[in-house]
């Protein structure tokens, strides 16, 4: 049963991905651009947590956790360049 719910939650993400792929290729500005980057991380670790419950170990999760802390970096550093032009002052 937890099996059919992983895949069915996992279509999901896919269609998720692919959406978030489409807005960060046609997405009118930067802006747009870096969101649809961040919800691009957030489906991504939705992604490797399902595959984690999915398999039954913990490592997934653990991967997700450093995935969250890296995605999270990355656009706070992409944010503040598209607001200053620079990232280290």
């Amino acid at each position: 049963m937890i099996a059919i719910a992983c895949l069915i939650a996992g279509g999901a993400v896919c269609v998720a991905l692919l959406l978030n792929l489409y807005r960060l290729a046609r997405g009118p500005g930067p802006v747009d651009r870096a969101l649809a980057l961040d919800t691009l991380v957030v489906n991504t670790i939705a992604l490797i947590v399902l595959l984690g419950i999915l398999y039954g170990t913990a490592m997934y999760f653990e991967v997700a956790l450093l995935f969250a802390m890296v995605g999270f970096v990355t656009t706070v550093a992409f944010c503040k360049y598209l607001l200053r032009g620079n990232v280290i002052e």
